[in-house]
């Protein structure tokens, strides 16, 4: 039975370690040109700044810990200047060896219904154009908006969570600095390097209620 809640303060090294795991497939590694990913840095640091804690959740499976989602604070700049405020989330992390058991689908559905039951308008990111569209995602073009750049791809997705919010609404997407990958990677290589032996044990242990045993 998967259990969703809310993060807790004593629970952010072990998302950590959740999200580095999940991210440290070779595409992703490679990409990011430091030899390690980015996204245990990126969590890290949403909780200081442009991060929602109200809208970070983690996915437990009898008691541990396996899966992981923040949003946080993004806006759309309009040609005129202002700034219509919406969510963005992300990494959405499940362990390795939970993955394709629902947990991505529980916390979407889930974090989906509390941004909507906290009075957000709506959401945009840049995620997997086959996966997203199930939770009533879709190419954020419809809405006239386009990414920072200007440009528009099926990787580019936004859903209203009130209706007519987007109406009218056209611009470009601006998220959180901490997304970009140019903009972090001393940053999050420094971070990395400091994760150290900790997370070479998480890897090659059992996790139970957040804690390591070897």
């Amino acid at each position: 039975m998967i259990t969703i809640r809310l993060e807790k303060t004593q629970d952010h090294r072990t998302v950590e370690e959740i999200t580095k795991l999940a991210f440290s497939y070779p595409e992703r590694v490679e990409r990011s040109k430091i030899g390690c990913c980015l996204e245990h840095y990126m969590v890290h640091s949403l909780r200081e700044v442009d991060g929602i804690n109200d809208l970070s959740f983690v996915a437990e499976i009898q008691g541990k810990i396996v899966g992981h989602i923040i949003y946080s604070n993004a806006y759309i700049q309009k040609p005129n200047g202002t700034k219509v405020n919406v969510l963005n989330f992300g990494p959405l992390s499940v362990h390795p060896q939970y993955q394709k058991q629902g947990l991505g689908t529980a916390l979407m559905k889930h974090s989906i219904e509390i941004a909507k039951s906290l009075g957000y308008g709506a959401i945009l990111f840049f995620g997997r154009p086959e996966y997203y569209p199930r939770f009533g995602f879709v190419e954020a073009k419809e809405f006239n908006i386009t990414d920072c750049n200007g440009y528009n791809y099926p990787a580019f997705m936004a859903m209203e969570l009130k209706k007519g919010y987007l109406k009218g609404v056209s611009g470009k997407f601006i998220e959180s600095p901490i997304y970009n990958d140019d903009l972090n990677r001393e940053q999050a290589k420094a971070f990395d390097e400091n994760f150290g032996e900790l997370f070479y044990i998480a890897a090659h242990s059992v996790e139970t209620n957040g804690v390591v045993n070897t």
